[in-house]
């Protein structure tokens, strides 16, 4: 059964000095102020699209990677993945640099990276993101 989840965004004024909002509608988990400085100088207590698609894409990428392990009988203690978006004005998101460490008792380092290049290369954000360089550090704690 396929699943929506919505968000919305509300903008107002110029790019430069204006601000917004996004909502997290379908989980009703709040909403959260964006302006071009949070997204292009520094947070200051605001998000941005990019620190959107590393929630996203950090969060998924662990969830395929639990799910390849255990699918082949190595089921990991923990998974923590780390998602780095880097945005350039003028160019947009020029790359994400995913840093994952995991206890998977039993697996050797070599599974372990072949079974996160797996996960990089098939979770659903990742396909989605295809068209942006998507690099990996992987290592078991």
């Amino acid at each position: 059964m396929a699943t929506t989840r919505t968000a919305n965004a509300h903008w107002e004024g110029p790019l430069m000095g204006g601000q917004g909002t996004v909502s997290l509608d379908s989980s009703k988990l709040g909403t959260y102020d964006v302006t071009w400085a949070s997204r292009a100088e520094e947070p200051d207590g605001r998000t941005s699209p990019e620190e959107l698609i590393a929630a996203a894409h950090s969060t998924c990428f662990s969830m395929a990677l639990s799910h390849g392990l255990a699918g082949a009988g190595t089921p990991p203690e923990t998974v923590d993945t780390r998602a780095d978006v880097t945005f350039q004005p003028g160019e947009g998101i020029t790359g994400i640099h995913l840093t994952v460490r995991a206890s998977v008792p039993g697996l050797s380092a070599a599974d372990f990276e072949k079974a996160a290049q797996g996960a990089k290369e098939n979770c659903p954000v990742s396909k989605a993101l295809a068209g942006t360089k998507i690099t990996l550090d992987a290592a078991l704690v």
